[in-house]
């Protein structure tokens, strides 16, 4: 049978792949943004200030600190790419959200899994002048193949129906619709050069509401997911991948700390106090963890680093998270 040899997740966000003379650009959005979501409310710009002004946030969002946090979770992806590499894996089972990648707004499913030959990288024309400098990491230079593992990803689609979940599959792309960044940065900055291994991509409907996935029933997938692929008749070492998260776009230490403790002690009765109205925007990514954490169940999960990092004195930013499974 398939064995599940190790797992990470980590965060993905684009200013993670942004040289620190161009950080001031992700400020900037988030200070020109009508509304941002924070804790199930959602804020102007000039009311994230005033909730923030007692923090003296100041510290935290000069050049010098943004280099060092960037030094920071360099390292930390190095660290990573170390440890995926010592596994030798020989597929990934790469868990993500979509969008508007893939998916759009004809049709959103909570679960689906790509078991096609290949998943095409095609890059958008016209970035946000904040993203841009990180399009070479989570959005594409040229267009490009990503080999998948049809077999597998079949029969996880087969088994996680069977125990219950209604999983969407396909195995082509609509035409112009490339895969998610979440899968782009896994294989540009989580695969070092020499990891060609093929990969089965999950997709989590995180962000869109009405039908995103509970935080029980994300773990409760997990569980299934792990359940399908060690009944699959190989031999080959799989790795489960978590791509995204933490929050942002407002910082918020305390669910993420709250959510890296409930993962690494395996405790879902505290996994469940996380409240689904705070779970929107990007911090709705942290379901891509769950679901990994409850497919690694069986591992110790390793926090490897877990980084602030703040653009703004209104809080906004991105909590950088670092973990294994072993």
């Amino acid at each position: 049978m398939a064995k599940i040899v190790f797992g990470v997740a980590t965060s993905h966000s684009p200013q993670l792949s942004t040289p620190v003379d161009k950080q001031h650009l992700h400020a900037e959005r988030d200070k020109g943004k009508k509304r941002t979501h924070y804790r199930g409310g959602f804020y102007s710009y000039d009311e994230l200030v005033e909730m923030n002004k007692h923090r003296n946030l100041l510290p935290e969002v000069t050049e010098e600190k943004w280099q060092e946090n960037f030094n920071q979770w360099e390292q930390r992806i190095v660290e990573v790419q170390e440890q995926l590499l010592a596994a030798k894996p020989d597929i990934a089972i790469v868990i993500g959200d979509d969008q508007w990648e893939i998916f759009q707004d004809d049709g959103m499913p909570a679960f689906s899994i790509f078991w096609g030959e290949n998943i095409e990288v095609i890059p958008k024309e016209k970035l946000m002048p904040s993203m841009e400098p990180s399009r070479w990491a989570n959005f594409g230079e040229r267009r490009e193949a990503y080999a998948c593992h049809p077999e597998l990803g079949k029969h996880i689609i087969e088994k996680t129906i069977a125990a219950g979940f209604d999983v969407a599959q396909l195995t082509r792309q609509a035409e112009g619709r490339g895969i998610g960044h979440s899968f782009i940065f896994t294989r540009r900055r989580i695969m070092k050069e020499e990891m060609q291994i093929p990969m089965v991509p999950v997709m989590i409907n995180t962000y869109f509401p009405p039908n995103q996935p509970t935080v029980g029933r994300c773990y409760a997938f997990g569980k299934a997911l792990k359940q399908a692929i060690e009944s699959w008749d190989s031999d080959l070492r799989v790795a489960v991948i978590a791509s995204g998260g933490m929050s942002h776009f407002v910082v918020d230490e305390e669910l993420d700390r709250l959510l890296l403790k409930a993962l690494q002690t395996k405790d879902e009765q505290l996994l469940a106090a996380i409240r689904e109205d705070h779970l929107h925007e990007g911090t709705s990514e942290v379901r891509n963890w769950i679901v990994a954490a409850g497919a690694l169940e069986h591992l110790n999960m390793e926090v490897i680093d877990y980084i602030p990092a703040y653009r703004t004195v209104a809080g906004t930013g991105c909590g950088m998270g670092f973990a294994s499974w072993k």
